[in-house]
């Protein structure tokens, strides 16, 4: 977790610098206030950061305030304010505009160090927290909400693009005769490892989450029905094995609903792209399992490929 610094006096800067460099932290330095707020702005930007109250460009108090605007969409940034002023009045003024902590000047070294670890592990906490509510707690994977959520952002960004969005529900076949098999343990073992590979070369922009119990939803952009069927197949594929389970190792197989949004209509909404995927997937779960199917506006299914699956497998 890196941390930045902003602080315009030489002697200052100076001395803090050679203190995180012995605590082997990983920091920027820059002394100007309106240097700070381009970096702070910029993906992956210190979250931590040690604020001089006097600065050019842009003073602490003023950063500080712009900081917590960007701390709205739920990125948290941990402020400490480095000062001279110690009145009460001043405290009292930093911390109204969004600092969350305050150091006096000259810093001594162990208070500074103290407020750093504070805030490393308070930043720890916030992002642990935030990733338990958007994530699936025994797959890891993103929960229902946040796919759904992400989905309906990628249909808005495809009106404007024109691009494609593409969608898999995936379903493991016959899961149920798992758990009563071989009990819930290797149940949940199972659904870890088919997230596992669900998730092997997705790019970056890709998402993959639990849609429930059994199920899994993937958003594709940008990404055509052609490309979208041969991903299914290779999803279909990379499960299609053998799995450890206690007294053994059992096969699973998974079925495959895919449909692509058409960006030049009218904007599909998130529960009738869904409903297309799952026609696709019950088609598929009622031909037998083990296979991928498209929705097509001629019915639930693509008949040329499924005659392609049937010469593949």
């Amino acid at each position: 977790m890196s941390i930045l610094l902003v602080e315009d006096s030489v002697i200052d800067s100076h001395q803090i610098i050679g203190f995180l460099r012995d605590w082997r932290f990983e920091f920027q330095a820059v002394g100007d206030g309106l240097e700070a707020w381009k970096i702070l702005q910029e993906p992956g930007a210190p979250r931590l950061v040690l604020l001089d109250w006097m600065l050019p460009g842009m003073d602490g108090i003023d950063l500080c305030r712009k900081i917590r605007q960007i701390a709205a969409d739920g990125t948290y940034f941990y402020t400490v304010m480095l000062t001279a002023k110690d009145r009460k009045q001043d405290l009292l003024t930093a911390m109204a505009a969004g600092a969350d902590d305050y150091l006096a000047k000259p810093v001594d070294p162990a208070e500074l160090k103290a407020r750093v670890l504070v805030g490393k592990r308070i930043l720890g906490l916030q992002e642990s927290l935030r990733f338990a509510a958007n994530h699936d707690f025994l797959t890891q994977l993103l929960n229902r909400a946040e796919t759904l959520a992400g989905l309906k952002r990628e249909l808005a960004r495809s009106q404007r693009t024109g691009d494609a969005v593409a969608i898999i529900l995936a379903d493991i076949d016959h899961f149920k005769q798992v758990n009563d098999s071989h009990g819930h343990a290797a149940g949940d073992e199972a659904l870890i490892e088919v997230a596992r590979r669900l998730k092997c070369d997705l790019r970056p922009y890709d998402l993959v989450g639990r849609y429930g119990g059994e199920e899994f939803l993937l958003v594709l952009p940008a990404c055509n029905l052609d490309a979208a069927l041969n991903r299914a197949e290779q999803l279909r594929l990379s499960v299609s094995t053998d799995f450890p389970v206690p007294d053994g190792a059992t096969p699973f197989t998974l079925s495959l609903g895919v449909t692509v949004s058409d960006p030049s209509s009218d904007l599909l909404s998130v529960q009738e792209l869904l409903h297309q995927a799952d026609q696709a997937l019950y088609r598929a779960k009622e031909m037998g399992r083990n296979r991928v199917h498209a929705f097509s506006s001629g019915g639930p299914h693509d008949n040329r490929f499924e005659v392609w699956i049937s010469e593949n497998r």
